[in-house]
């Protein structure tokens, strides 16, 4: 969850980005986050569902992932054709950024599995 919100900040910060410095710099933050979120579905997929579906899950997972980043450019376009600025595209990958962590807060523990407090060591 703290890869995902650190992603919607960092897409948040584009619309404070006045150089290519600082574009570049929240492009490597973004981009490590994000490599480091993406391998735990496939994990998160098989704890929650179990191995005999994961296969469907994770597909259906990646399916929707893709649409949405297929979606992207688009939307990009679209936004800066009717704004001359990328600002309102920025705004929206942040909201769905943080629906995304709201879906992360929303799945219960895993099955079997108790909260642990902060800080445990396990």
């Amino acid at each position: 969850m703290a890869g995902l919100l650190v992603q919607a900040a960092v897409i948040s910060l584009y619309l404070a980005a006045d150089s290519l410095t600082s574009f570049y710099t929240l492009a490597v933050i973004f981009g490590g986050t994000y490599g480091g979120v993406m391998p735990l579905y496939a994990v998160l997929a098989r704890e929650y569902f179990g191995p005999h579906v994961v296969g469907t899950v994770f597909g259906a997972a990646t399916m929707l992932s893709s649409v949405g980043m297929a979606f992207g450019p688009l939307a990009g376009g679209w936004a800066f054709d009717a704004f001359a600025s990328y600002q309102w595209l920025f705004i929206g990958s942040a909201l769905v950024g943080l629906g995304a962590v709201l879906i992360a807060l929303a799945f219960p523990p895993l099955p079997g599995k108790e909260a642990e407090p902060a800080g445990a060591v396990a």
